[in-house]
């Protein structure tokens, strides 16, 4: 399993990668991520590949690594593992994955996370396509991730929801007695914090914000608050306290104003019991259904958002009714159930591409294959 970014960065397609894995391991497969890291690797199972370089993607900042160093490291770790299949998230990001598409030495998955338009597909369209026809199954987390793909590069794509491990979020913790909203993305325009910020304005003065993560806005938009002293600046958290932070909170806030494939911070919430005020953005409106787990104004529209909030704060039975339906869909969500799916791919793309070695192969996946490959190699 291949990430384009670097597994020690706290990130979406990072985290969504590192469960996975742990998910299909109980199922019996034997899984080695690659990927950069900035550090000691965060899990067992991983090869890293040296450092990440800060790149701007999708109008944010991606931990890539694009360097020739990082891919010797993953020709080197192709070669000595032979593994029977890679699974590549983000397949044309720059660095790791691309290197292993262009090498196959295996039958290939890809997984699609993001959404909205990319320069690179525009300028690189040619290659790109060249890159994206080498895969034997194209899986994309949302229908949105499937449309900028398909749009950009042609063929089919599964969707496959993105997964969450739902017994992180087990027991009931006290909710803070002072209603607290809870803010976790990167602090750049996409995400949607200078909005929340302006909407913090028409909420009563008793109302706490915790804002988690940084970015490019964080100084600027800490000296525009400066003079709030309900506001909370936490930095980057760990996933322990993250989770502790959603348990304990009113409320999750996500205004991001778009960009947004699927919305797992949401996900994370609903398992956690809390209640969301999002924005009706197409990769959130998927997820979480309007008025029934989650609250969904408009985005870009501070009042709008303040209404959002003040309804599940003070409102009777809102923030109640939206959290036992939230942790209901969440179970819709479940990580395992998703490995399961992921498992039946990695066979059929074991089927598809005949070149592929044959030896190990029932060694890693017994459903189904062990008489395949007993006919292949009679």
């Amino acid at each position: 399993m291949i990430s384009p970014y670097s597994l020690t960065v706290p990130g979406g397609v990072q985290n969504q990668i590192l469960a996975l894995a742990k998910s299909i391991r109980r199922l019996g497969t034997d899984v080695r991520v690659l990927g950069p890291c900035d550090g000691p690797p965060p899990d067992t199972g991983i090869t890293p590949l040296g450092n990440s370089l800060p790149t701007a993607t999708n109008g944010s900042i991606a931990p890539l690594a694009p360097d020739a160093a990082a891919q010797l490291r993953v020709i080197r770790a192709l070669r000595d593992e032979q593994f029977d299949v890679l699974h590549v998230h983000e397949p044309l990001a720059p660095g790791p994955t691309i290197t292993s598409i262009v090498l196959k030495q295996s039958p290939i998955v890809a997984t699609y996370h993001r959404s909205g338009h990319s320069k690179f597909y525009d300028y690189f369209n040619r290659p790109a396509r060249w890159v994206a026809s080498r895969v034997e199954i194209n899986c994309a987390v949302s229908e949105e991730a499937a449309k900028t793909a398909k749009d950009a590069l042609g063929g089919n794509y599964e969707i496959l929801f993105n997964g969450i491990d739902l017994d992180l979020y087990q027991g009931d913790k006290e909710k803070n007695q002072t209603p607290t909203i809870l803010f976790i993305g990167r602090h750049e325009p996409r995400k949607g914090l200078k909005i929340l910020l302006e909407a913090l304005r028409y909420l009563p003065d008793n109302v706490r914000l915790w804002i988690a993560s940084e970015g490019p806005e964080t100084n600027r938009l800490k000296e525009e608050n400066a003079n709030d002293d309900r506001i909370v600046w936490l930095g980057t958290i760990s996933d322990v306290e993250k989770v502790k932070r959603l348990q304990e909170c009113s409320v999750l806030c996500a205004p991001s104003l778009g960009g947004e494939s699927f919305g797992i911070v949401l996900l994370e919430a609903m398992a956690a019991k809390t209640p969301i005020v999002a924005s009706s953005i197409p990769g959130y409106i998927k997820l979480a259904r309007g008025g029934k787990d989650a609250l969904l104004p408009n985005p870009g529209d501070p009042i709008a958002l303040s209404d959002g909030l003040r309804s599940v704060l003070f409102g009777e039975n809102i923030a109640k009714t939206l959290s036992k339906s939230g942790r209901e869909r969440a179970e819709q969500f479940s990580m395992d159930e998703l490995a399961k799916r992921y498992q039946k791919i990695y066979e059929r793309a074991l089927i598809a591409s005949p070149a592929a070695p044959l030896i190990k192969r029932g060694r890693y996946f017994s459903s189904g294959l062990m008489n395949y490959n007993e006919d292949k190699r009679q």
